[in-house]
């Protein structure tokens, strides 16, 4: 019999979550989904890629992600007590006032989310030669600092509130 990893577990249960406020409570719109094996490196991703109905400008995308260490230390049976997957979630906007939007986004994501773990916002702004001060894309990514497992399955509806709640909160933020 097949005994799914942490990996798939956690994903499926991310997913279910996901696409039901996708399809039964209409809160949210998906744009993209992926499920890879990384052949290269032996290592799995999973990430869903959604916004807010009617507001696709402001994009979030959870990743899920497990190396081959943590699939071999698993499936091997290892004592080791840091198995389990990397868990990022990355939103994607518009900024035009760099200082105080990124200032504001990183405030208010810090509120949100400090109760939870420590972990590190970081922003990325990128933009498009020769429209350089028009507009930035900002990609922010909290990467938190411990691997997650089946252990913390129960927390993740109260995960994806904070994911909805950040969504709402940085829509304000103009």
């Amino acid at each position: 019999m097949y005994d799914p990893t942490i990996f798939e577990n956690l994903k499926v249960a991310i997913e279910n979550h996901i696409y039901d406020l996708d399809n039964l409570d209409q809160i949210i719109q998906i744009h993209n989904r992926v499920d890879r094996l990384e052949m290269a490196v032996m290592a799995r991703e999973f990430a869903l890629r959604f916004s807010l109905r009617e507001r696709s400008k402001l994009q979030v995308e959870i990743n899920l992600v497990a190396s081959v260490k943590d699939l071999a230390a698993e499936i091997l049976e290892s004592d080791d007590q840091t198995i389990g997957c990397e868990l990022k979630v990355k939103f994607f906007l518009e900024v035009e006032d760099v200082d105080r939007q990124c200032r504001e986004i990183e405030e208010t994501l810090t509120e949100i989310w400090k109760p939870e773990l420590e972990q590190s916002i970081k922003q990325k702004l990128e933009f498009y030669y020769q429209e350089q001060g028009s507009s930035y894309h900002n990609t922010v990514i909290i990467t938190f600092p411990t691997k997650i497992n089946e252990e913390q399955m129960e927390q993740l509806p109260e995960f994806i509130d904070h994911v909805l709640v950040s969504l709402k909160q940085l829509q304000a933020i103009k």
